[in-house]
């Protein structure tokens, strides 16, 4: 593995060149179009970070930090900015553009407008880090063509081309909601999130049934900034928190993959475990929760005789989250699950919540992100 040092001298080289501008679009040449198809189908499974509801793939785990600086001001001036390469999916074009510009695209894409601006900073800075991180590393994992350094879909982080934001925002009538978006991005400009120095794995999702996750529950690694924490706040302002899902028994049974296995016959069973409990009564397939995660989600169940993590049938299924009941009715069943998105990092919407009650992007930052610092982008690509 590289030296860290001698990755950031090379990263500071390749960056220094960088000026304010228009983004630049490059295209594909017709050999790099050829190949994409393997190296899509050989990258992509490496892809991190997903946001909201992804399956990103684990974290390193670093040493507990002590130190909780409050959120620094933006830095003044126009120092040289890191220029990031997005990876349009729709158009395959790459898109060149400075690191500020590309978090305005990633806030109008990842958060509404209409988000408590202290949310939006907190956004902004949690969507810096996450680049950042990708940048200093060299890590262009789950990018389907070389020469891009990030995706523009949430297996990365969703984002709107500087081509999209002028024809839907400027000239679709939502100029006050970019120049929110801007605002947000300007007050924390610059700012990142560290861990021992280094830029942290910032994953957010859309909303929790009322706790975050402790990393290992999801990614089986743990990361000590990535704690289960109570994030009460999106009870009463998340559209649609809870969400209904009915599947017939066969057609649950061929989703998780239990066709052809044989199916113990048992009368009614409830299930049990925690605030929220899975019950089924179902004498085809009876349903029992194992155990529950730190964060009220379902950890292990066993169906049908079969067990399975709770991110295995939430996958399977195409579930909102694994915090989820399940009941029979009539020959249906009929999961309802809670939340939205993997649970692990900031909740958006429980963001905006504390943002409403007074919290300060530092505050909510400082919240989901466990024993973090804060530091200019610029003073990390000084060590």
């Amino acid at each position: 593995m590289k030296d860290f040092h001698y990755l950031r001298r090379k990263f500071k080289r390749r960056y220094a060149r960088t000026r304010r501008g228009a983004p630049r679009i490059q295209r594909l040449a017709p050999a790099a179009w050829l190949a994409a198809p393997l190296l899509a189908a050989l990258l992509l499974p490496l892809a991190i970070v997903p946001l909201r509801g992804g399956g990103q793939p684990a974290p390193k785990a670093v040493p507990q930090a002590t130190e909780r600086p409050v959120l620094p001001e933006a830095a003044a001036g126009e120092a040289p900015q890191p220029e990031v390469h997005v990876y349009l999916s729709q158009s395959g074009q790459i898109e060149t553009l400075p690191l500020e510009e590309y978090v305005s695209g990633v806030l109008a894409a990842e958060m509404p407008a209409d988000f408590e601006l202290e949310a939006l900073k907190a956004q902004a800075v949690a969507a810096r880090t996450f680049i950042m991180r990708r940048l200093v590393a060299g890590d262009s994992s789950g990018v389907p063509v070389p020469g891009a350094d990030v995706t523009d879909t949430v297996s990365h982080q969703a984002y709107v081309s500087q081509a999209a934001l002028e024809r839907d925002w400027v000239r679709g009538g939502k100029s006050a909601g970019l120049a929110k978006l801007r605002r947000a991005v300007r007050e924390t400009r610059g700012v990142i999130m560290t861990y021992k120095g280094q830029p942290i794995t910032a994953s957010f999702f859309a909303s929790s049934g009322g706790y975050t996750e402790n990393s290992e529950d999801y990614w089986n690694a743990a990361v000590p900034y990535l704690r289960s924490v109570a994030s009460p706040w999106e009870q009463e302002i998340t559209p649609n928190l809870a969400a209904t899902y009915t599947f017939s028994i066969s057609e649950l049974i061929g989703k998780l993959g239990l066709s052809g296995k044989a199916l113990p016959a048992s009368k009614d069973l409830a299930a049990s475990g925690g605030a929220k409990p899975v019950s089924s009564s179902s004498a085809q397939m009876p349903v029992k929760v194992l155990s529950l995660t730190a964060g009220h989600r379902v950890k292990e169940i066993s169906i049908g005789g079969t067990v399975f993590t709770g991110r295995e049938v939430r996958e399977k299924l195409g579930l909102r989250s694994s915090q989820f009941t399940w009941k029979r009715k009539g020959s249906e069943i009929i999961i309802t699950t809670y939340g939205n998105g993997h649970g692990v990092g900031m909740s958006q919407w429980g963001a905006n919540g504390m943002a409403k009650e007074g919290s300060t992007a530092t505050q909510i930052l400082k919240h989901y992100y466990s024993g973090i610092s804060f530091v200019q982008v610029s003073t990390l690509l000084k060590k």
